[in-house]
């Protein structure tokens, strides 16, 4: 990956509804070339895929949760029980497995605080293996980077 392929990659994450057209013109190439660049780069999975970023809030979605679960055991049976189960639930953002004092990190979304706790009470209590489970409420998002800016 030279210089141009980290320019593609760089001005795709700040904006995927750029044209090749556009593209091009901002790292320097013509059409063709640049058009080449962007399908080698999805081809090797640099790009996974395209996206179009909501705003949470406006759609009435106004608290986020990373709720940390420690099962009561970690047999490989329990561990893809509980990642099936949690993974069905729309609230659910992202799961991530861990190492340490706890199992798991979810990130949750909901409209409120009443929808997380019944989430909590109605989801996450009644799946097996359950051990304990301790929620933080963000209150405030001061960084969210959802771009790579090492490559």
């Amino acid at each position: 990956m030279d210089l141009k392929d980290k320019m593609i990659l760089s001005i795709i994450q700040e904006d995927s509804t750029y044209s090749v057209k556009e593209i091009s013109e901002k790292i320097g190439l013509t059409f063709t070339p640049t058009y080449e660049r962007i399908k080698q780069l999805e081809k090797q999975g640099i790009i996974e895929k395209y996206v179009g970023l909501l705003n949470r809030e406006k759609l009435g979605l106004n608290i986020v949760v990373y709720c940390n679960v420690r099962l009561k055991e970690q047999s490989k049976k329990v561990l893809e029980t509980f990642e099936k189960n949690i993974m069905q639930h729309d609230e659910v953002q992202e799961i991530i497995s861990l190492s340490g004092e706890y199992d798991y990190m979810l990130k949750i979304i909901a409209k409120d605080i009443n929808s997380y706790n019944n989430f909590t009470v109605n989801v996450i209590s009644n799946i097996p293996n359950i051990g304990q489970y301790h929620s933080s409420i963000v209150l405030h998002e001061v960084k969210n980077l959802l771009s790579l800016r090492s490559i």
